[in-house]
């Protein structure tokens, strides 16, 4: 692959290592809890939990991102992949306090999904109906996305 070519993925490519990096932590934590000497339910629990719902939501999560960011647009998925990353991190610690600190992180995470694959879901339309029509949306896509990227940041 050509240097040119990898500039339309690099910021996704860094928003995946990000994330792998942030499943080895949830490793490590879940790895600490569990060499300590405690009662049943406990903070092991809750991490190992906290760890396994995060580790369920990965592979739909990379998916969106790099379908978003190949058929759409690249910094707005990768803007939308790194609030995500934060916000699967502020689930996960307010998963090992009480259930209700955890609740915020999941809820926007799942705003964040959402806008995710409707960049997906968009960019695949407007493939097919350039592919078919001769029809291309694209640019009215991009600009609406980038717009729309900012709003992500409004709880």
């Amino acid at each position: 692959m050509d240097i040119d070519g990898l500039d339309d993925v690099i910021f996704l490519g860094a928003v995946t290592v990000l994330s792998a990096l942030q499943n080895v932590f949830f490793a490590y934590t879940v790895q600490n809890e569990s060499v300590q000497k405690r009662p049943a339910n406990t903070a092991f629990d809750r991490v190992s939990v906290a760890s396994h719902n995060c580790i369920e939501v990965y592979p739909t999560f990379l998916a969106l991102l790099w379908t978003a960011g190949l058929f759409c647009s690249q910094a707005p998925a990768a803007f939308a992949g790194l609030l995500y990353l934060v916000v699967r991190h502020k689930y996960f610690v307010g998963y090992l306090g009480e259930n209700s600190q955890s609740l915020p992180g999941f809820f926007f995470g799942k705003r964040l999904m959402a806008f995710l694959f409707i960049m997906s879901t968009a960019g695949i339309v407007n493939y097919a109906t350039n592919y078919f029509f001769r029809i291309n949306f694209l640019y009215y896509i991009q600009t609406v996305t980038k717009a729309s990227a900012a709003l992500l940041l409004i709880p």
